[in-house]
């Protein structure tokens, strides 16, 4: 099973940008659909943002929508979150995943049920 490896994540202040990275750990494969999920403590895991195989459509919760951009390379390896205007909420440990068979629809994608492959997390911490 191919696991995901995230990077990029750090401590920042209350405004600031933060990049996440997202590859395979083979390097090399692709997968139709991937997304940023992300988790406090006691909470269950909160669906981010999604990316369709072309990288055209997108999907934001709405408490990261204008603020982040998730993006994908075009060798459709490689997948990113571009965060700005960090808040203190957004604190949290955040997760890549991926799948072949998710449904591409709102309601589905949020799903964390549906992405077969996950990454580590990496933790993104905003101080106020």
């Amino acid at each position: 099973q191919v696991q995901l490896v995230e990077s990029g994540g750090g401590l920042v202040q209350n405004g600031d940008s933060l990049r996440l990275s997202c590859e395979p750990s083979d390097g090399t494969s692709r997968f139709y659909t991937m997304a940023w999920f992300r988790q406090t403590p006691g909470e269950e895991r909160e669906f981010v943002a999604a990316i369709s195989w072309r990288g055209d459509v997108a999907f934001y919760s709405d408490s990261v929508r204008g603020r982040f951009t998730i993006t994908r390379d075009n060798a459709k390896i490689a997948m990113y979150l571009q965060m700005s205007s960090l808040k203190p909420e957004d604190t949290a440990v955040y997760y890549c995943a991926a799948g072949n068979d998710v449904v591409f629809a709102q309601a589905t994608m949020e799903r964390d049920d549906q992405y077969q492959h996950w990454g580590q997390g990496t933790q993104v911490t905003v101080s106020s």
